[in-house]
């Protein structure tokens, strides 16, 4: 059974930073292209950013210079580094496969970005 389970959300302060963490089991991890996705109140959920099972990475352009993705395979987790966060990145963060899955959406972890 594969569960995805996000963590290190939480409170950023604008220009400040935030990382946050999926942690995969099941046999999911090592062979797929893994991404980061949000839903911000009110609105659909999106892709921020993935990277695949070589490290090759590509971000949205909302987000791009100021988030990284990168995954450690040897721990089966992908991590979102979010440096000078803006309130509109405000949104539950949630990670999957690239493309998702249905079956394998967890909880999310909020991130709220105040000024």
């Amino acid at each position: 059974q594969v569960q995805l389970e996000e963590s290190g959300g939480g409170l950023a302060q604008v220009g400040g930073s935030l990382r946050v963490s999926c942690a995969a089991s099941g046999s999911i991890f090592s062979i797929n292209t893994m991404g980061w996705y949000r839903q911000a109140p009110g609105k659909g959920r999106g892709l921020v950013a993935y990277v695949t099972t070589g490290g090759t990475t590509n971000v949205a352009d909302s987000v791009k210079g100021r988030f990284t993705i990168s995954r450690d395979n040897a721990k089966n987790t992908v991590y979102l580094q979010m440096n000078s966060p803006k309130p509109e990145d405000t949104a539950v963060y949630y990670c999957n496969t690239w493309p998702s899955w249905a079956g394998y959406w967890g909880q999310g972890t909020q991130v709220t970005v105040s000024s």
